[in-house]
């Protein structure tokens, strides 16, 4: 944070007078359906209709209590929660931390994240939902002070992506345990690599010498859902499970990768060597990709796609372009790093799943690079190929093929100069096929590391509040090279600062205002869901915004009012709906971290778990309608 008091004082006053509130609203229109929205004549029929009153829903205030509080009008309850039996012979959920790998295996794996709906019929559906990791102090009765090699293989367990059937009863979807299509996927399942890096020498190791068949997927952040009925699920933190007890050197880009040699907290090294560095440095190549699912065939391999590039993927929002090419969206949820496209090299195919299948195989990667005007909050771009030849990715520059541009897809960002962002976290497409909106959760580097200045869609300096930036495709087409931007709001506090960017934009305001925007998601009236990740300790910079929530935008009107709060501790990720609209899945990840007093969903002295809540009206009506 920085204010008129900063060592920097004349920086601080020049950028706070280029960047006030009313100049944001002046320069970028957030709040109205003006400038952006007719940056092209795609979206001027948008802006030009008379903005629906799609927020029909009494907002809730922030809140610290230990409970997931909603409308007036909704309820919420409990869908599924870590632990949770999903065949019909798993055990019941041990509040001890004495079962053993083997039940967890048979559960509902931890710290629910990004989830995607596919529906089978108006009562059935089957569910996809990724485990990102789990808290040694809840899943183990030592705290993880005593890992023996049936722990590791118990946290390994916990791991990964669920797949399970819902059945609906009157209102209320619940679990079917006998559904055919349950199935859990760990840090062990056998996946397949596709794409450029398949096979090559940098994928290789002792246990798979033909570079082809990595074991697991693990930190599953968020997600995707394909046209052709497949589910995307995204690696990103995996550096965290590496390291070592004795002694390694590390190249720079693993580095870049957060690679270190020493010991891990998770200390599957110890006893699980592939992840032991020292012994095996090219294991964690094989993570930090798209790994695509078919959730209706528990048999299926999942798919790990290489042409997507290989970072810290936050989610993958996936789209068919006018041309009919296949275009994902993607971010590298880590400060300074950057926001990617990917179009497939073929075309889809309507009511030819078989060759859709493969267009995730094949394409073209970009990365983003942003104009910096320090006194504009919009302007364009431009996509950056990441080809080997072009833009400098040749072998005198250290890329000796496609397959290590993948492989060290940050390097190659930085060698083509794309923009270094805050944090990129989910990318949302809107309903009409041509706004994209990413989240921007924070960065306390921005303006303080030289390569993260201040300026364009990254405007404030030590950014803890984060922002949302959205872009159209120039001359509608996303697969071109260049694209418009502006941004949608800066979460901030004005109940603490006034005047600049750090109340926010304007936009926000005392009733609605919140920090670390993290998973969003439209619903198909256009409604922008909004969840955060970010501090909720209620003090100082971040007092009054109370626990971690979820809000809901109007992406016209630029209204904003908080839809949820969620328990204490936690983290409101995942995003999901029933076909019809009338019930919404969120997740609650990690209530009660670090030991925080927290008991949700059971209540009284239970463990606090990490769960799945289905949200409806008690009408009965469409969410938020």
């Amino acid at each position: 944070m920085w204010n008129r008091d900063d060592k920097d004082s004349e920086f601080s006053q020049m950028i706070e007078a280029r960047l006030s509130r009313r100049r944001f609203l002046a320069g970028t229109a957030a709040v109205s359906a003006g400038a952006f929205l007719s940056l092209n004549p795609i979206t001027k029929a948008f802006a030009a209709q008379q903005p629906s009153k799609l927020l029909n829903f009494e907002a809730v205030p922030a809140s610290t209590a230990d409970a997931l509080i909603v409308p007036k009008g909704y309820k919420a309850t409990p869908l599924l929660s870590w632990g949770d039996p999903i065949f019909p012979n798993a055990p019941e959920f041990d509040q001890s931390g004495k079962q053993d790998s083997q039940a967890q295996l048979s559960q509902f794996g931890d710290n629910t994240d990004g989830m995607s709906l596919f529906p089978i019929s108006d009562n059935r559906a089957v569910i996809a939902v990724n485990n990102e990791y789990t808290n040694y102090e809840y899943l183990f009765d030592h705290g993880g002070n005593a890992m023996t090699k049936d722990d590791v293989l118990k946290a390994q367990a916990a791991h990964g992506v669920t797949v399970f059937e819902i059945v609906r009863s009157g209102s209320q979807w619940k679990l079917d345990k006998a559904g055919k299509r349950n199935r859990r996927i760990t840090a062990s399942t056998e996946m397949m690599l596709t794409g450029p890096a398949a096979g090559h020498d940098l994928m290789k190791t002792k246990l798979d010498p033909q570079g082809m068949k990595p074991l697991g997927t693990f930190n599953n952040c968020a997600n995707g859902q394909t046209p052709w009925g497949t589910y995307l699920t995204c690696e990103e933190n995996f550096n965290g499970y590496f390291g070592t007890s004795g002694s390694a050197t590390v190249s720079d880009d693993h580095k870049r990768y957060g690679i270190v040699a020493s010991k891990s907290s998770y200390q599957w090294h110890d006893t699980d060597e592939r992840f032991d560095v020292a012994k095996h440095p090219n294991e964690p190549h094989r993570f930090g990709w798209v790994v695509e699912i078919d959730p209706n065939d528990p048999t299926s391999t999942p798919l790990k796609r290489t042409a997507l590039g290989r970072f810290k993927h936050e989610n993958a929002a996936l789209l068919i372009d006018d041309s009919g090419h296949i275009v994902v969206y993607l971010g590298d949820d880590e400060r300074g790093e950057h926001l990617y496209k990917f179009v497939s090299k073929n075309k889809y195919q309507p009511g030819n799943d078989a060759a859709n299948r493969n267009l995730l195989e094949e394409g073209t990667l970009y990365v983003a690079k942003f104009d910096m005007d320090d006194e504009e909050l919009k302007g364009s771009g431009q996509w950056v190929e990441l080809t080997h030849g072009k833009n400098g990715l040749t072998k005198e520059n250290g890329f000796n093929d496609q397959a290590e541009v993948m492989i060290f897809a940050r390097r190659a960002a930085t060698q083509v100069g794309a923009t270094t962002m805050d944090r990129p976290e989910w990318v949302a497409v809107h309903p009409d096929n041509q706004h994209v909106f990413c989240t921007l959760t924070n960065n306390k580097n921005r303006g303080v590391k030289d390569n993260q200045p201040v300026g364009g869609p990254n405007p404030r300096k030590e950014n803890h509040y984060g922002q949302i930036v959205r872009w159209v495709p120039s001359k509608g087409s996303h697969i071109g090279d260049t694209f418009e931007w502006d941004l949608y709001l800066i979460a901030g506090n004005p109940t603490v600062h006034k005047d600049n960017l750090y109340a926010g934009s304007e936009n926000i305001t005392a009733d609605n205002m919140f920090n670390s925007p993290d998973g969003i998601g439209f619903d198909k009236a256009g409604r922008l869901w909004i969840q955060t990740d970010g501090n909720y300790s209620n003090k100082g910079d971040f007092a009054g915004q109370g626990n971690n929530q979820m809000l809901c935008g109007d992406s016209v009107t630029g209204e904003v009012r908080r839809f949820l709060t969620g328990p204490i501790a936690c983290e409101i990720t995942g995003l999901t709906f029933s076909a019809d609209y009338k019930t919404m899945f969120v997740g609650v990840q990690h209530p009660g971290e670090k030991g925080a007093p927290s008991h949700f969903p059971d209540g009284g002295s239970s463990k606090p778990r990490s769960t799945i809540m289905a949200i409806t009206r008690e009408d009965g009506g469409v969410i938020g309608a």
